[in-house]
């Protein structure tokens, strides 16, 4: 590892006048003084210098001050170019220093001479060549380059090169601020992370524990011992402090007072052990080097600064009382440091800071031997900014011990287990765990915190979580609703009416919507405004699910608004998932994938957030046809089982399952999966949820022999919705119905069963197109045209036609009319499959049209000729294969033998000069951009190879 990063831009600018006068021996000569803090990388860039290209007939002469060893000659030959390389002029002395001016001074034209310096480090300020001033020859051109640190761009690049791809932002974030963008310290840190053991694994982490490389600490402990010992406090000062501080505060710490104080800091600066880093800001250049500073100090001593620190920050205002706390505890003053602690964490709870709150809690803590009446403020003090924030699995296994801790209150233990309850059940997808903790807590919570207990009643009366019946939710809602009343909490009042609303909106109650209009907006009381925000979130949330779309996007805005404004980032990430949803209804894809990889990236550490991101884009990558990220995305990419989404979740990503075995022909998996999910839809009994799953479950039991079941799914859907305002839920129904007549057409009355499908598809077509639901509208649209083509042939359907892959003769002359009607309705729905992006329903279509559409007159005979560009059919064949089906796959899709899409794709890795499947995905996206191939559904996406040619 080198730190020649970014140092060729450096060369380019300050090599152009040298190159210039060493080119031609009449241009006048150039002195270049470089100025750089120590370990910018001077040297390195004197070695680049020296590399000139067009500057081989220069001399070359190195000078290194301040080395000994004697001073190079300085009587140039007149006619040689020479280029001197002087470094470290801040080093030289008396004699040496006279011979370089003398050098410099005589510089002849066609020669050149690049300084070198440290300006911390010059014996007069100011002077690189000390004083008095040099004169400077009248012919000469003078020049000054600063070396700057790098910034985090150049930073990235270095960790990349050292540590390979793995780096967080995080990490390069803090390993910028650590070094300050000193090049050499970054590529001792990088080195030392390196050589680590584990592996490095690119956390902010492991940078912050690499500890001090060696020549920073040396160089910054041999500074403050070249001090005087009655002047080094005012550096041991500033390395406690750790950070630029202001004059009066270094002072008060450093214990010197006043006028040796300031005797003692103007040392420390003529010195370079301290540098002014702004306006009454004084510290080290590097952070990283206070740790250096600070492990030389005895302990006592060491006790003491930190003592007078927290003092000193206790003077701030507003008081920096995590700062505060940390100097406490650095003093072994253990009651000021949980005093400090407790106003930390409730400061930043207040400013909607939780993540600092939680992360300061969790290492108090951890700390053995804490009373217990401390371990009972902290872990509620924990509980609270938990339950509103974005945590981690270590604050709920360090609430789990806690719950189990004999010594606190049984309010406590409630009030933490109550917390528990809801981050187990809300964050981590660990509902047992998380019913049982809530059950728990609502009976210890009953006679001594009402107020609580009838929050962890209504949390258990949500139905989104997997397990009870709807009916078990509504009775512990009357329990809570009694119990909020009894409390005479507002606050309480208000949790309650969210998950009231929560209920009634899942369940498309009659009263829902008026029950939201009740939500205190604008409170003043960042509780209520909290539980308020919730509840709009979660109303928005059903909305998006219900079908009523504009309602959803007044409601997500007004929630987030509201969660922003009360510190509440969970519920605002809620709303975020709705919003990926609303999106994916109302057809709004471009760049919809990529904000769901980057909602999923962004709650890493707790997957179970971003699931309707997971959703989504395994919805995105079906329509797609890339079958193998569908299948992924919708498990969850492994993260977590689909058994812990939340129910309408884990019922769209079945329904989306079932239909991908569909696709594949493998309808035994697609019924069993149909059954599992349905069992869980109608155990909850929340039918509105049933709406993404009950088509394909339908379809998928038919055509595995089992239509008694489908037919009872049906009217079990019908009679579970009620008359409550659930228009995706009706339009859904009526799919359901249509694909039931479609299925099961053959046995109960072939032509007039695909008519009447054919009008229920229609019906379901033109209620999605007033939600609106584009994909599902064109679905349904394709649903009529097929069941109409299907109905007007000689043969009809076949005894197991499937509705998606089967041809069927075509019509006959009596029922041209309405074929072609079909046809051109078939033509418009793969027209709106593309403009959509859902490449595999459009091949579908298209394949639909050439093996279902009726003759038409007026074509020549023989095949048409597509010498040089693919035909269509060779580009169809060739997207589906470059999004990863493989042949079988692409034969199911379009209607072909395995054998025929094998010899599409030849021609077509043939015409586009590809080598592979892989370099067919690449040709085909280079030759897009130009017009001479059609684009792939998604460029560079993983493609399969299990297929030969």
């Amino acid at each position: 590892m080198s730190e020649d990063d970014g140092l060729t831009a450096e060369r380019g600018f300050a090599g152009s006048p040298l190159a210039r006068v060493l080119a031609d021996e009449r241009v006048q000569p150039v002195l270049l003084l470089v100025e750089g803090a120590a370990g910018q990388g001077k040297s390195h860039l004197l070695q680049e210098l020296a590399d000139l290209p067009g500057t081989a007939d220069a001399t070359r002469s190195w000078w290194r001050c301040g080395a000994g060893g004697g001073q190079p000659r300085v009587d140039e030959d007149p006619n040689t170019p020479t280029l001197w390389l002087v470094d470290d002029v801040h080093l030289a002395k008396g004699g040496e220093l006279r011979l370089l001016r003398r050098m410099l001074e005589g510089l002849r034209p066609g020669s050149a001479a690049v300084v070198t310096y440290r300006p911390e480090e010059l014996p007069v300020p100011g002077l690189p060549l000390g004083d008095p001033p040099m004169t400077y020859p009248s012919r000469m051109t003078v020049l000054r380059h600063r070396l700057e640190p790098w910034d985090e761009a150049h930073v990235r690049r270095a960790a990349g090169r050292a540590l390979g791809a793995g780096c967080s932002a995080d990490m390069v974030r803090r390993l910028h601020e650590l070094t300050g963008g000193v090049p050499r310290v970054v590529v001792d840190l990088l080195a030392e992370l390196r050589q680590r053991r584990p592996a490095f694994g690119g956390t902010a982490a492991e940078v912050e524990s690499a500890g001090v490389p060696v020549r920073l600490a040396e160089l910054v402990l041999s500074r403050t011992r070249a001090l005087a010992p009655e002047d080094r406090p005012v550096v041991w000062a500033a390395a406690v402090l750790d950070g630029p501080v202001g004059r009066d505060e270094l002072l008060a710490v450093s214990g010197l007072g006043t006028v040796p104080g300031n005797a003692a800091l103007l040392r420390a600066l003529e010195e370079a052990a301290l540098a002014e880093l702004g306006e009454d800001r004084y510290g080290f250049t590097v952070p990283l080097a206070t740790s250096a500073v600070r492990a030389s100090l005895p302990g006592p001593v060491r006790q003491d600064f930190h003592r007078r620190a927290a003092k000193a920050l206790g003077r701030r205002q507003p008081v920096p009382w995590a700062a505060v706390a940390g100097h406490h505890r650095a003093a072994g003053k253990r009651r000021g440091w949980i005093n400090a602690v407790e106003k930390a964490a409730e400061s930043a709870a207040a400013s909607s800071r939780h993540q600092e709150a939680i992360a300061l809690l969790e290492r108090t803590l951890a700390t053995p031997g804490l009373p217990p009446e401390v371990r009972a403020r902290l872990a509620t003090l924990l509980a609270r900014s938990a339950v509103t924030g974005l945590r981690s699995d270590q604050t709920v296994e360090v609430l789990a011990q806690l719950v189990q801790d004999g010594c606190l209150p049984a309010a406590v233990r409630g009030e933490l287990r109550l917390d528990l309850g809801l981050m187990l059940c809300n964050q981590m997808g660990r509902y047992p765990e998380g019913w049982r903790a809530l059950e728990t807590a609502a009976t210890e919570l009953r006679e001594v915190r009402p107020g609580l207990a009838a929050r962890a009643m209504g949390a258990l009366s949500s139905p989104f979580w997997p397990g009870s019946s709807i009916d078990v939710h509504r009775a512990w809602l009357v329990k809570a609703m009694a119990a909020a009343d009894a409390s005479g909490d507002d606050a309480m009042r208000t949790a309650v009416l969210a998950n009231r609303v929560a209920l009634a909106t899942s369940c498309a109650e009659t009263d829902a919507w008026e029950l939201v209009r009740r939500l205190p907006r604008d409170t003043t009381d960042t509780s209520r405004a909290g539980q308020a925000a919730r509840g709009l979130c979660n109303a928005a949330d059903s909305a998006v699910w219900l079908g009523l779309h504009e309602r959803a996007s007044d409601l997500l805005a007004e929630g987030r608004e509201l969660s922003a404004r009360s510190g509440a980032p969970y519920f605002e990430h809620n709303a975020l998932g709705a919003q990926l949803l609303q999106e994916w209804w109302t057809g709004q894809w471009p760049g919809l994938a990529k904000r769901c990889e980057d909602f999923v990236a962004a709650t890493a550490d707790m997957p179970l957030i971003a699931s309707d991101a997971y959703v989504v884009r395994g919805l995105l990558a079906l329509a797609q046809g890339d079958w193998g990220e569908a299948s992924s995305w919708l498990s969850q990419r492994g993260t977590f089982g689909r058994e812990a989404l939340p129910v309408p979740l884990a019922t769209t990503a079945a329904g989306a399952l079932t239909r991908l075995a569909l696709a594949r022909q493998e309808v035994r998996a697609a019924a069993e999966e149909a059954r599992a999910a349905w069992s869980v839809v109608a155990g909850k009994g929340v039918w509105p949820w049933a709406a993404e799953l009950a088509p394909w479950a339908v379809e998928a039991l038919v055509r595995a022999g089992d239509s008694a079941t489908a037919q009872a799914m049906v009217q079990d859907f019908a009679r579970g919705l009620g008359p409550g305002q659930a228009p995706a839920a009706r339009a859904a129904l009526t799919w359901s119905r249509a694909a039931l007549a479609e299925t099961t057409a053959p046995s109960r009355g072939g032509r007039d069963g695909l008519l009447r499908a054919a009008e229920l598809y229609r019906a379901a077509a033109a209620a999605y197109g007033g939600l609106p639901r584009p994909y599902a509208q064109t679905l349904t649209a394709e649903g009529v045209a097929r069941c109409l083509l299907a109905a007007h042939t000689d043969a009809g359907p076949g005894p197991s036609a499937p509705s998606e892959h089967t041809a069927v003769p075509p019509a006959t002359a009596t029922d041209l009319p309405s074929a072609l009607a079909a046809v051109t309705e078939l033509e418009a729905c793969a027209q709106r499959f593309t403009e959509l992006g859902a490449v595999w329903d459009a091949a579908r279509t298209r394949a639909l049209l050439r093996t279902r559409q009726p003759p038409r007159k007026g074509r020549p005979p023989g095949r048409p000729s597509h010498a040089d560009e693919l035909s269509p059919r060779e580009s169809e064949v060739a997207q589906l294969a470059v999004s990863g089906l493989t042949n079988r796959e692409i034969a199911v899709t379009l209607h072909l033998s395995p054998r025929t899409v094998e010899q599409h794709i030849a021609r077509a890795m043939r015409k586009a000069g590809a080598l592979s499947r892989r370099d067919l995905a690449r040709r085909l996206d280079v030759g897009s951009e130009t017009g001479n191939a059609p684009r792939p559904g998604r460029a560079g996406r993983p493609v399969r190879t299990d297929d030969a040619c």
